[in-house]
């Protein structure tokens, strides 16, 4: 009867420490676990942030083609004297688009926009 108390015993211990590996295997298991959680919430994090900044980008772009086609208007209104495209076209050998563009930014001042060409 000694006997079977040490058996017992000894399964007891045995499945005491049986226990205590699973466990330990749980909490690696869950410890692991919450490491590929942080992992997948940070990619998750990265492209959000990737894609906010492509939207960034995007409406900067869009806002600056906004505002350049703004500018080309205004600059379309601006009256210039076909003598002084030609003159400026003479003087520093340009193309015509050119010189109306300079002459127009200058708002039509044939002085300012030739002093522009030279430098």
């Amino acid at each position: 009867m000694a006997d079977e108390d040490n058996n017992g015993d000894s399964d007891e211990l045995q499945q005491e420490i049986i226990q205590k590996r699973i466990a330990k295997y749980d909490s690696g298991a869950a410890d692991l676990e919450r490491v590929t959680d942080y992992a997948e919430e940070k990619e998750i994090t990265s492209s959000d942030g990737f894609s906010c900044a492509l939207s960034l980008i995007g409406d900067r772009r869009n806002k600056e083609a906004a505002e350049k086609i703004a500018r080309e208007k205004e600059l379309q209104k601006i009256s210039i004297k076909k003598e002084d495209v030609d003159l400026i076209m003479k003087e520093m050998e340009i193309n015509r688009n050119k010189a109306e563009r300079t002459l127009r930014e200058h708002n039509g001042n044939v002085v300012e926009a030739l002093v522009t060409l030279t430098n």
